[in-house]
């Protein structure tokens, strides 16, 4: 399981689905608040060419302009909120669909495992910490955290959260910390509800 992905090919391409299931929810999203000026803003993302940091920075950017455009509409609350909800819902089905792919057991270590393969394709790097029932998941480095904004990053987020529960659906994520908001690290708790992940 470890292995999988390695390649560039595979990862460039990973990537591209990742891009494309995320950007897509955020321009659902904002076709629904504010459809007239959806079209306006379409044209502006940008395609991933280049290299893989090429491509990452391309779809930060275009994560970038989307959250800025909905809030512009909604509201920085409202537009944070709505976009967390259909970010967790793409995170969710990209962890449910990675546990079927790569065979993703019951236990802690097979979803770190998992977590990691994905976040490779992201250019994030991280530990977990364990204590008792609990873990600490700590990001030491985001590539995307250099071009993310931190409101983006509050919505973007979630589909990292999302992805947790779609790996083991008793298992549940939550970031308390960010790169984007100044930390040294991002850190995220995560936990095992009843007869959830062991080992």
């Amino acid at each position: 399981m470890a292995s999988t992905w390695l390649p560039e090919w595979e990862v460039r391409s990973e990537l591209e689905r990742v891009s494309q299931l995320t950007t897509n929810a955020l321009i659902s999203l904002l076709s629904g608040t504010a459809p007239v000026s959806t079209p306006s803003v379409t044209p502006a993302l940008r395609p991933l060419v280049g290299s893989i940091d090429d491509c990452r920075a391309a779809m930060a950017s275009n994560h970038n302009l989307l959250v800025d455009s909905l809030i512009d509409v909604v509201g920085e609350r409202d537009a944070i909120s709505l976009g967390r909800r259909a970010l967790y819902s793409i995170g969710l089905s990209i962890g449910e669909e990675t546990r079927t792919r790569l065979g993703v057991g019951d236990g802690m270590e097979d979803l770190i495992i998992a977590a990691r393969v994905l976040y490779r394709v992201l250019g994030i790097t991280f530990l977990v910490r364990a204590s008792n029932d609990e873990f600490v998941m700590v990001v030491q480095r985001c590539a995307l955290s250099n071009w993310y904004s931190e409101r983006t990053c509050k919505v973007l987020s979630a589909t990292d959260e999302g992805v947790i529960r779609g790996l083991n659906p008793r298992v549940g994520m939550r970031f308390g910390q960010t790169i984007t908001s100044g930390c040294p690290t991002c850190l995220a708790r995560i936990w095992v509800e009843s007869g959830g992940a062991t080992g």
